[in-house]
């Protein structure tokens, strides 16, 4: 897939845990996991402005293109 999610990255400079972030998002852990990992289809605008809010960060922060992957 060309698009990495970088979560963890951005969660690792905000000193945050995964368990804390779905808490705030309102999201499950599990689903959390799956957008970390890549493994979803799509993710809601709405989700993914909460996560940016939550880690004070742009979706250029956390979601990347990478050509020919």
């Amino acid at each position: 897939m060309a698009i990495v999610v970088n979560l963890d990255v951005m969660l690792a400079r905000r000193k945050m845990r995964s368990k804390e972030l779905a808490e705030i998002v309102g999201i499950t852990e599990a689903n959390l996991s799956l957008l970390k990992s890549g493994k979803v289809k799509g993710v809601r605008f709405a989700t993914l402005d909460r996560i940016c809010a939550a880690l004070e960060c742009q979706p250029g922060e956390i979601l990347e293109h990478r050509a020919g992957e």
